[in-house]
C-alpha cells in the first residue's frame, strides 16, 4: 500500500490533525485542573477557530490542483466542485463555533466534548463528498451522523434534548438500513460498488430501480426532504440552539452536494426515473414544509420546516443534470448557510437572556427593546424568503435557471410551483418580522448586549447576506470549479 497517497487527502489530513491537537489541548487541561474554568473554555474555543481556519487554508490548498484527484485504486475522488463545498462548510462550521461561544461558556461541563464532536462530523462529511465507493460513501456518512447524534444530545439536562436525540438515532438507523439495502441491489446487479464501474454497467432494471429508491430515501433523511422529514421539527426543538443550527446547514449542504454527485454521476443512465422522482419530492418539500411553517408558534420548530422548503429548493439545482446545477446548488448552500445562521444566532442570544424561551411570542415588541438585533434578523429572514437585493434571492434565481436548463416541460411547472411557494415563504418569515415590530406587548424582551462572539459571527453572516449576491466573482468562482 502506497501511504503517500495521503496526501491527496490533504483537507481530510488536516482535519485529522485539528481534532488531534483539539483532543490533546483539552487533555492536557483535564490533567492540570484547569477545565472547569471559563478561561479554559475561552481557550478551547479560539483554538478551535484557528484550526478551522488552517483547515479551510488546506482546502485551499488543494484547489490549486485542477485535475481531479484519486486515490485509493478509486475509493476517494477530489473534484474541484466538491472542495469548493468543503470551503462552503468549513466556512459555515466557523460560524457556528463562533456564534456557540456563548453557549459553551454557560455549560457546567467539559467544552472540549463539543468541539471534538464537531470536527469529527466534519471530517464524515469531507469523507462522504469525496467518496468514489459506496462503502466509502457509507462510512463517511455514519461518522458523521454517529456526533450529530451526541451533539444533538448534548445539553442532557434537558428532556427535549434527550428526546430529540434518540428520535434522530432511530430514524438514522432505519435509513441506513434502506439505504445499505438499496445499495445491496445495485451491488447485485452491477458486481461492483465503484461509482465508475456502476455507472458503465448500470442499467433500467427491477432491481436497480429499487436500490435507486431506496438510496434516494436514505439520504432523503440527512437532507429532510419529504417525506422523510418527520424526525426534522422534535430533533430541531430539542438540540441546543448551535447544534440546530449546525443541523439546518452544514449537514444538508453536505449530504445534498454528495446526492447531487451521485445521481449525475453513478444514476445518470436511468435520468428519466430519478428526474420525475425530484419533481414530486421538490413539490411535495417546498409545499407541505411551507403549509405547516405557517402553523408554528415555536421559532425553532418554524425554522426546521423552513430549512425543509429549503432542502426543496436546494435540490431544484439537481434536475437540470448540469454543471450549472452543481454551481447553483454551491452556491445557495452558501447563501443559505449566512442567512440561516444569522437567524439562529439571534435565536441563541435571545434564548440566553430570556430563560430560554424559543417561542414567537417571546419577541413581540422585541425592535423597541433591541432595535439591532431585530434590524439585522429581518436582513436574514428577507435574505431566506428571497426578496432582493439580497443574497438569497440570487441563489433562488440560479437554482431556477439551473432547473429549466434541459427544457422539460415538467420541470417548468415545478419551478412555477416553487415561484409561487417563495410568496407563501414571504408571508411565514413577515409574521415574524411582525412580532417584533408591530405586535404590542406590555412585558417586551428587556434590553441587553450581546458578547462579542455573538456580534462576530453577526458581522460575518451580515455582509454575506449583503454582499454574497452583488459580488459577481464569488459566484464566478464556484461556477468556474464546476465545469
Amino acid at each position: 500500500m502506497n501511504y503517500g497517497q495521503f496526501l491527496y487527502m490533504f483537507p481530510e489530513c488536516a482535519l485529522v490533525l485539528a481534532l488531534i491537537i483539539v483532543f490533546a489541548f483539552d487533555f492536557a487541561m483535564t490533567k492540570s485542573g484547569e477545565l472547569r474554568g471559563e478561561k479554559s473554555n475561552v481557550a478551547l474555543g479560539r483554538l478551535t477557530w484557528f484550526m478551522l481556519m488552517s483547515v479551510g487554508c488546506a482546502v485551499l490548498s488543494a484547489m490549486r490542483q485542477e485535475e481531479t484527484i484519486t486515490a485509493f485504486g478509486g475509493m476517494y475522488v477530489a473534484t474541484q466542485a466538491v472542495n469548493v463545498m468543503k470551503m462552503v462548510l468549513t466556512f459555515g462550521t466557523l460560524i457556528v463555533v463562533i456564534m456557540a461561544d456563548s453557549w459553551v461558556q454557560s455549560q457546567q461541563r467539559i467544552a472540549g466534548e463539543f468541539y471534538m464532536l464537531i470536527l469529527s462530523t466534519l471530517l464524515g462529511m469531507f469523507v462522504m463528498m469525496s467518496s468514489g465507493n459506496f462503502l466509502l460513501f457509507f462510512l463517511g456518512l455514519e461518522m458523521a451522523s454517529v456526533p450529530l447524534a451526541c451533539m444533538v444530545a448534548f445539553d442532557r439536562d434537558r428532556k427535549e434534548s434527550a428526546e430529540g436525540a434518540a428520535k434522530y438515532i432511530l430514524v438514522a438507523t432505519f435509513s441506513s438500513g434502506v439505504m445499505l439495502f438499496g445499495i445491496s441491489f445495485i451491488y447485485a446487479a452491477t458486481g461492483t460498488l465503484y461509482f465508475e464501474d456502476v455507472a458503465t454497467a448500470i442499467s433500467a432494471s427491477p432491481l436497480t430501480i429499487m436500490g435507486l429508491v431506496f438510496f434516494f430515501s436514505g439520504l432523503g433523511f440527512k437532507i429532510s426532504l419529504v417525506p422523510f422529514h418527520f424526525w426534522t421539527a422534535d430533533t430541531y426543538q430539542g438540540a441546543p440552539t448551535p447544534v440546530t443550527g449546525y443541523l439546518s446547514v452544514i449537514s444538508k449542504g453536505a449530504a445534498a452536494i454528495t446526492l447531487c454527485t451521485i445521481l449525475m454521476k453513478v444514476f445518470q443512465p436511468m435520468i428519466e426515473y430519478w428526474d420525475y422522482m425530484l419533481y414530486i419530492v421538490i413539490v411535495l418539500s417546498i409545499t407541505v414544509a411551507n403549509l405547516f411553517a405557517i402553523r408554528q408558534s415555536e421559532l425553532k420548530r418554524f425554522m426546521a420546516f423552513s430549512s425543509i422548503s429549503q432542502a426543496g429548493y436546494i435540490m431544484l439545482a439537481v434536475v437540470g443534470n448540469s454543471q450549472l446545477g452543481v454551481a447553483a446548488l454551491t452556491y445557495y448552500v452558501l447563501v443559505y448557510i449566512v442567512a440561516n445562521m444569522a437567524v439562529f444566532t439571534v435565536i441563541n442570544v435571545v434564548e440566553q437572556n430570556n430563560g430560554g424561551r424559543t417561542d414567537m411570542a417571546a419577541y413581540n415588541g422585541f425592535y423597541q427593546t433591541n432595535p439591532k438585533l431585530s434590524f439585522l434578523m429581518t436582513l436574514a429572514l428577507f435574505s431566506l424568503a428571497g426578496i432582493p437585493p439580497f443574497a438569497g434571492m440570487f441563489s433562488k434565481f440560479f437554482v431556477f435557471m439551473a432547473g429549466v436548463q434541459q427544457g422539460d416541460p415538467m420541470a417548468y411547472f415545478v419551478v412555477f410551483i416553487a415561484l409561487v411557494n417563495t410568496v407563501v415563504s414571504l408571508y411565514y418569515y413577515l409574521l415574524i418580522v411582525k412580532a417584533m415590530y408591530i405586535t404590542k406587548t406590555d412585558t417586551p424582551l428587556p434590553t441587553f448586549k450581546s458578547d462579542e462572539c455573538t456580534k462576530i459571527a453577526l458581522a460575518i453572516c451580515t455582509a454575506g447576506i449583503c454582499f454574497f449576491g452583488v459580488v459577481s466573482c464569488i459566484y464566478e468562482w464556484i461556477a468556474a470549479a464546476s465545469l
